[in-house]
């Protein structure tokens, strides 16, 4: 396939997430039986169902490379799955296995951001993957035993002489939607999802894979099937919740003795009766089975099961997949209406006029717009267990090629946040990982015993939600930073700003996020370029995060991450200073209040300070951070607001409260960044009811930078 074709778009991103899914699964597996030097067999027919999963879904979308590839991978767990003893030494399959799923991942990658696809040529690997089952085969008897019962020959004795129907077995005719293409592909697919669960005695056609002649048959007469489960009506609904699947009918069923017929499908899409009967399948046209009871042959008729069956297909619907652009459209307007909501309801053209109707509905329209949005919120949040478990593997890889004893410790992984922040966090925790392997994790067992560390290193990865926004740290428990080595280094390469002395060892500490600055000496694989670090903050702030480190040298380092929960909507308190309104994070704020000027305490050291419930608070004063003029400098003609993030807090001396407002988060223009304003307090702006801009305050920063 060398250019997608247009129209299957909504097919391939099917693919491409399914596909990503199995391989993270895949991955999970391999890194679990790793550490556990053991397969139990769920384990090897989990993975050779995922091999099988995806080669038939490769076929079905013709991408024939990544087939082929996922059959040489099944092939290899079929060896393995038929020999058990084979096991006694897999090592090499590891690293095979997770060499195969790097190449699909980059593959499915690369279709995922190409128009034009050209398939790549995995020869070294396939050849590779052939050596690994030549060293599973034991002699040339067993590898042409394997060879001719090849993957997915389900041809047993037990299908092709199969006896008369026993008690509990019903035979289903699945057909598919009319030119869906590869009717035989998604037969067997289908089949392999049906026989996780049940018991399949007998299937027509038999031969799915090798009959060219398998695709004209199903389309004719439809796919028969006859399977006994616990609950024959589960497997009813598999069957209605495939991809593809138009309907089916109950060709027998031995545990009612009774005929059902089920074509929801034809139903819905042909009132009329004369285009149903034309449009029916001819179920008495069907050659059964030469072995198989004439029951498969026997004619349907509608039964009051039809409803029935309609109600399923009707409720498999309850879960769909959605493109995330549709939900960024969606996420869009609904900040536009919100935007237009507060133009219309704080237009200044309504002041002083008694419209109470007016006010009732706007009260209304609110309620209606805050439930809208928390809905598309809720829409959009994802845990953060996807990009953690994906650590593991570079956990696994590090280790293996460092020569380091380390484990990889994961908490809050059920954490939500914004799908779009989500994929932006897999980089920049991909290198923090790393940076603890290389950097953080000592070299020698015996140096991290001489300081009463057990010989196994940690990396943990750990979330929490906190005060409207997520904390995600990045820690070891290593030999943590040497902060006159980073002086040392930071001085030859003339980053220093002022004289070296006068650095605080947190200051130093953060000199490892400023470009261009390594202490490796030595350019190794995965570090020592002087690029990554900064890069990874510039990515976290991109997101409307903020990046840290803090280090006890000889301990370990913690790299700590904080990011909102959603980048576009908040609740925010607009605040007036002199002309300029600002938006505070209504999360940050504990309280505001009023005060006498007898009640400020004055500090030589601290500055203006005021005494909340027995706690002494520094007072910022907006106009004087911002140097903003403004005609109310006295405590007692403002207001004060005490806010709070991390276990610190400060009172804001504002002009006056303006009131709550939902606010639309807007980026600064790009050409800003270059004076850092979010370090200085600033994390966006929004348009106001009146059409001018507000400032919002990132009070974190406001107060780091106090």
């Amino acid at each position: 396939m060398s250019k997608l074709e247009s129209g299957m778009e909504s097919m391939i991103d099917m693919y491409l997430f399914e596909s990503n899914t199995l391989l993270e699964q895949l991955d999970e597996i391999l890194l679990r039986t790793e550490e556990a030097q053991t397969f139990t067999d769920d384990d090897i027919n989990e993975i050779f169902r995922i091999m099988h999963t995806i080669k038939g879904s490769s076929a079905m979308m013709g991408f024939d490379d990544l087939q082929l590839l996922a059959h040489k991978g099944e092939e290899l767990f079929f060896i393995i799955r038929e020999a058990p003893g084979k096991l006694e030494d897999v090592s090499f399959i590891y690293d095979l296995v997770f060499r195969m799923s790097d190449l699909f991942k980059a593959e499915i990658e690369l279709i995922q951001n190409s128009d034009e696809y050209t398939a790549t040529d995995f020869s070294d690997t396939l050849a590779d993957l052939d050596k690994g089952a030549a060293m599973l085969t034991e002699s040339e008897h067993s590898a042409a035993a394997a060879a001719s019962h090849p993957v997915g020959d389900y041809n047993t004795v037990e299908q092709q002489n199969a006896e008369y129907l026993g008690e509990g077995f019903m035979t289903v005719r699945i057909f598919f939607q009319e030119g869906c293409k590869m009717e035989n592909l998604r037969s067997f697919m289908l089949l392999n999802k049906i026989r996780e669960e049940a018991d399949v005695k007998d299937f027509n056609p038999v031969d799915l894979e090798g009959d060219p002649n398998a695709c004209d048959a199903i389309v004719e007469n439809g796919f028969t099937v006859t399977f006994k489960a616990d609950d024959n009506d589960e497997i009813l609904k598999l069957i209605e919740s495939a991809i593809n699947v138009e309907g089916y009918e109950i060709v027998h069923d031995s545990s009612a003795d009774k005929q059902e017929v089920s074509d929801d499908a034809h139903d819905d899409a042909h009132d009329d009766h004369d285009k149903d009967a034309e449009h029916a399948p001819d179920t008495t046209a069907k050659t059964p089975h030469p072995d198989s009871s004439s029951a498969l042959a026997a004619p349907a008729t509608p039964t009051a099961n039809t409803n029935q069956a309609a109600a399923h297909l009707a409720g498999k619907q309850s879960i769909i997949s959605v493109n995330l652009a549709k939900l960024d459209q969606l996420h869009d307007i609904v900040g536009e209406i919100i935007t237009t909501e507060s133009m219309v309801i704080s237009n200044p053209e309504l002041e002083g006029l008694k419209l109470e109707s007016f006010l009732k509905s706007a009260r209304e329209l609110k309620k209606l717009t805050d439930e809208l949005q928390d809905t598309v919120m809720s829409i959009r949040m994802v845990p953060l267990a996807g990009p953690f478990q994906k650590m593991n593997r570079i956990v696994r890889d590090m280790k293996m090629k460092l020569g380091k004893d380390a484990e990889l410790k994961i908490e809050g992984e059920s954490t939500e946040v914004d799908k779009t922040i989500v994929d932006s966090l897999n980089d920049p925790l991909m290198h923090l990982v790393r940076n603890c392997m290389d950097h953080g994790i000592e070299t020698s067992v015996e140096e991290r015993i001489e300081r009463g560390k057990p010989a196994k290193a940690t990396v943990t990865l750990s979330a929490v939600s906190s005060s409207g926004e997520v904390v995600i740290t990045v820690s070891d428990d290593g030999k943590g930073i040497d902060t006159e080595k980073v002086l040392r280094k930071a001085e030859s390469n003339g980053l220093l700003m002022k004289p070296a002395s006068e650095y605080t060892e947190r200051e130093i500490q953060q000199m490892i996020l400023m470009p261009g600055f390594s202490t490796n000496d030595v350019v190794t694989e995965f570090s020592g370029r002087g690029v990554g670090m900064d890069v990874v903050r510039d990515n976290i702030e991109k997101c409307g995060g903020t990046l840290t480190v803090e280090s006890k040298h000889g301990f370990g380092t913690t790299f700590n991450i904080k990011i909102p929960l959603t980048l576009a909507i908040i609740q925010g308190m607009e605040v007036k200073v002199h002309d300029t309104v600002f938006a505070i994070p209504i999360s940050t704020i504990r309280q505001s209040f009023k005060v006498q000027n007898s009640e400020i305490i004055k500090d030589t050291q601290r500055g203006e300070m005021i005494m909340i419930r027995g706690e002494c608070y520094p007072i910022m004063r907006l106009h004087e951070k911002f140097a903003i003029p403004s005609d109310i400098t006295d405590f007692e003609d403002g207001i004060l607001l005490l806010v709070e993030t991390d276990a610190k807090s400060v009172c804001l001396f504002a002009d006056k409260l303006i009131g709550e407002q939902q606010v639309v988060v807007k980026p600064f223009p790009a050409y800003l960044s270059r004076y850092n304003i979010k370090a200085a307090g600033l994390s966006g702006c929004t348009i106001m009811g009146d059409g001018s801009i507000s400032l919002i305050i990132d009070v974190a920063n406001l107060i780091e930078a106090y």
